[in-house]
């Protein structure tokens, strides 16, 4: 007698919507957000966000529609961005510093019908009508000439979720990113992608409690808003700024008791140059996370030095796969380690490898690829941008070149596209930074190739000084000369009044090139 087999199906893991409802359903009554001296619990947060999302779908923005949010840091982030969850919504936040004509080509290339903006943002949205006339525009809390308010259409509906089924595939968030190439592209997360960065970051990074409190400073459709979901899950506060100024975060941290903050290197080193960084009440303070680009050795240093190495950890990661690919834990925080990434992270796969895709020996530099469930379904409407970025078998190529130490630890060394070849020898851009920064007189710098007839590129450093500590070029010169090879050293020093950073507080090195080429 012969029997078959059953067949066993793998479980795909939960989604983005199905972790909202748990959150909702274990922590009702406690705070979820706090905007000032505004709040709302996690039952508010559940019921506007059902509402929303109605008032979404009688606005004609069906499941997977694609819909435009333009808002800054509000109390009304969280709901509306899992309303959208809640209706089927495949969302696009807009970043509110960009031009009119970035936010325009953002629009039409997406394909967005609906455009869902703040009050402070209402002139931005009137433009983007005139510019597509088709848009059909909803404020939250606002109006603009024939346009609905969507929050006070939403306070008229029900409070239950609407019956939304939620594929693990289907596209949830659009986002931006101009990555290396300095040509705006749109990643594509999915309700089983967002789902699993969620478990990365409680995996890796933090486990989050009730007890636990997160501080938002930067905008939260960037990497600061990944770890609304975490928190939201196990119960925990967020706590959001409008925007980040030193003196009122430092003050937050003390006010809300908050236990981690999410930190860009720009953020660190202004907070370190206001005069009550060292009196700061960072009792509750256990998590200080910092990626999104490489730390100045100098400035993780002082920080340190401040408020305790027990306190830092550090991530590395993509917009194509948030949120740690490697993680530098607190422990690791010294000497050497401090210019690497850390280890891999526990649910990411990643190697080095040549151009021709062969891992690379270790000690030798190579690109660094990963294959982590939290990767993007590829960016949207460019199938020959995806092909080239991700492999048949799920493999990401990040452009990003590192080497690893004998004891596992990723060192990254720079961008391949920001990679400087000078008379044939590679110069990382970060290394000479890393140099500079440990001079006195300097407050900041960013470190470019440019032309050069003969080099092809010379390696040409923009340099912010600390008031009264005047030097030379040579000075600088001879300072980097000392501590790297020769060929390291930059050709040129320009002294600049401030270094231009993306919409994300990295350094703007595209746009350096270009205006000192």
């Amino acid at each position: 007698m012969h029997t078959t087999s059953p067949v066993i199906t793998q479980a795909r893991g939960s989604t983005y919507l199905e972790l909202i409802r748990r959150g909702a359903l274990q922590h009702g009554p406690r705070t979820a957000v706090v905007f000032g001296e505004q709040s709302l619990t996690f039952d508010e947060v559940d019921r506007m966000s059902s509402q929303l999302a109605h008032a979404l779908h009688a606005a004609g923005a069906l499941p997977r529609t694609r819909v435009a949010l333009l808002l800054n840091n509000c109390l009304y982030s969280v709901p509306l961005d899992f309303g959208c969850v809640k209706a089927g919504i495949n969302r696009i936040p807009l970043n509110s510093r960009l031009s009119l004509a970035e936010h325009t080509r953002m629009v039409a290339d997406t394909g967005c019908t609906h455009l869902v903006f703040g009050p402070d943002l209402a002139e931005r949205a009137q433009a983007l009508r005139d510019a597509i006339p088709a848009l059909v525009c909803l404020g939250m809390g606002a109006v603009i000439g024939g346009c609905a308010d969507l929050h006070a259409q939403a306070q008229k509906l029900s409070t239950e979720s609407p019956t939304t089924t939620a594929d693990p595939d289907d596209v949830v968030l659009t986002l931006f990113t101009s990555g290396t190439t300095g040509t705006l592209k749109a990643v594509q997360h999915t309700q089983a992608s967002y789902a699993s960065i969620c478990r990365n970051v409680l995996l890796n990074l933090l486990p989050a409690t009730p007890e636990d409190a997160m501080l938002h400073a930067a905008s939260l459709i960037h990497a600061s808003g990944v770890f609304v979901l975490p928190f939201w899950l196990r119960g925990g506060r967020t706590v959001i700024l409008s925007g980040f100024e030193p003196g009122q975060f430092l003050r937050t941290l003390k006010e809300q008791r908050i236990t981690a903050i999410n930190m860009v290197p720009t953020m660190m080193q202004m907070l370190l140059e206001h005069p009550s960084f060292g009196s700061a009440d960072v009792s509750a303070l256990k998590y200080v996370i910092y990626g999104a680009s490489p730390m100045p050795r100098a400035v993780i240093q002082r920080a340190i030095s401040m408020w305790g190495q027990h306190r830092f950890w550090q991530y590395y990661g993509q917009t194509e796969a948030p949120l740690c690919l490697a993680v530098l834990r607190p422990e690791d925080h010294h000497d050497e380690l401090l210019g690497s990434c850390g280890k891999p992270a526990l649910d990411v796969e990643l190697r080095l490898i040549d151009e021709a895709g062969n891992e690379v020996p270790q000690g030798t530099p190579g690109e660094i690829a990963v294959r982590a469930p939290s990767a993007v379904a590829g960016y949207y409407n460019a199938p020959a941008l995806t092909a080239e970025t991700f492999n048949a078998d799920g493999w990401l190529r990040t452009r990003d070149v590192g080497v690893f130490d004998a004891q596992g630890f990723l060192h990254l060394k720079d961008r391949t596209s920001d990679m400087i070849i000078s008379g044939g020898y590679n110069v990382y851009p970060r290394e000479v930074e890393d140099v500079l920064m440990t001079h006195p007189a300097v407050r900041e710098c960013a470190v470019v190739g440019l032309p050069h007839e003969k080099w092809v590129e010379i390696v040409t450093a923009m340099v912010v000084l600390r008031p009264g500590q005047p030097v030379t070029a040579e000075e600088l010169i001879a300072h980097v000369a000392a501590q790297v090879a020769a060929y390291k050293k930059p050709q040129r020093v320009v002294f600049v009044s401030e270094i231009p950073k993306t919409a994300v507080g990295k350094l703007n090195r595209k746009q350096l090139r270009e205006q000192y080429r």
